[in-house]
């Protein structure tokens, strides 16, 4: 790592995978929200990749546990200390104290915005920034956000989906649902529960999700080999499972979150829709990178939506061009 005065990092805690960025250096560190714990004496055990692989495979004395949930913080002490080990990992303490920015939900309380800076510090930053999500992954995706129009994102990762409408550097109105990556995931293990007797875990689930899922009915049909318990006999077994099954499976996730879409475009001030209506929708985040996705919020709101180059990175490019660039975004950052 390359040693300056005073290091900025970019942090995007999400809840699913985290990533940190390092100005002058770029994404330098992404790994999944994951925390390992002893129970006998508080420590952390493992953070990242290392505590992933225990999640569900811990003897009873040990923890695996993921501390944001619905990408707020769920366990502050877990959070601060994996917050520590990011800053560590990516040589954050070589003479000062960092800067340190860390994004959060458009639909954060002040609890829970007071949580994550208190977190920051503790974890041993200088300084701590907040910048809002919808305005990171505007930011991240190119989107001029400091321009007097309207533009739209949905910014969909692991725990949460939000809609907002930017402009002026702000955001004009916004919706969340806590819906994202995450239960989409759930709504498949169900269904393969309640269709096939089958018992799968989220890894499982993710992976059916990555390799046949679609938010729109598929031309040609795909397969997928799946391998779980069996609800009733408690033996392994294997499945074949359809990408039609996969879309059945997703609907209800899926409708939910261009529910609360719909909500914010009914807000939107009529000078923004007719902006909007010309640039469409950005998506941003893993989620929006679902097969299908883009074509069934178009047909369902009318309005061209695109995905976002680099989707699931977004929000910390954006967060990397808000740090390098402190003065010009300074009306969407709050300290």
């Amino acid at each position: 790592m390359s040693f300056s005065f005073n290091k900025k990092i970019g942090i995007d805690l999400g809840t699913a995978n985290s990533l940190v960025y390092v100005v002058g250096e770029g994404v330098v560190l992404e790994e999944p929200t994951v925390v390992a714990v002893s129970l006998v004496d508080g420590k952390v055990l493992a953070v990242g990749r290392e505590a992933q692989k225990m999640l569900g495979r811990t003897p009873g004395n040990i923890k695996a546990s993921k501390p944001m949930r619905d990408g707020v913080i769920a366990d502050y002490a877990v959070t601060e200390a994996m917050m520590r080990y990011f800053l560590r990992k990516v040589g954050a303490f070589s003479l000062f104290k960092p800067e340190v920015m860390v994004c959060v939900p458009a639909g954060v309380t002040q609890v829970e915005r007071r949580a994550v800076l208190g977190a920051t510090l503790e974890s041993g930053a200088r300084n701590a920034y907040l910048i809002e999500e919808p305005l990171a992954a505007a930011i991240g995706a190119g989107v001029p956000i400091t321009e007097a129009s309207g533009n739209m994102i949905l910014d969909m990762g692991g725990g949460s989906s939000e809609a907002a409408v930017i402009s002026l550097g702000g955001v004009v109105t916004f919706k969340s649902v806590r819906v994202a990556g995450n239960k989409i995931d759930e709504s498949i293990a169900k269904y393969i529960r309640r269709k096939h007797n089958l018992v799968i875990g989220e890894t499982t689930a993710e992976t059916i999700k990555i390799k046949i899922g679609s938010a729109v009915p598929v031309g040609k049909e795909e397969y997928l080999e799946v391998t779980g318990r069996d609800s009733i006999t408690g033996l392994p077994r294997q499945v074949t499972f359809s990408s039609s099954e996969a879309y059945e499976a997703t609907r209800e996730p899926l409708g939910k979150i261009i529910g609360m879409l719909k909500q914010v475009m009914e807000e939107v001030p009529p000078e923004l829709s007719s902006d909007i209506i010309d640039k469409g929708i950005v998506m941003s985040g893993g989620t929006a990178t679902l097969r299908g996705f883009d074509r069934l919020i178009t047909q369902e709101t009318g309005v061209p939506a695109f995905v976002a180059e680099d989707a699931h990175r977004c929000v910390i490019k954006g967060i990397g061009i808000a740090l390098e660039n402190i003065d010009l975004y300074r009306t969407s950052i709050k300290k």
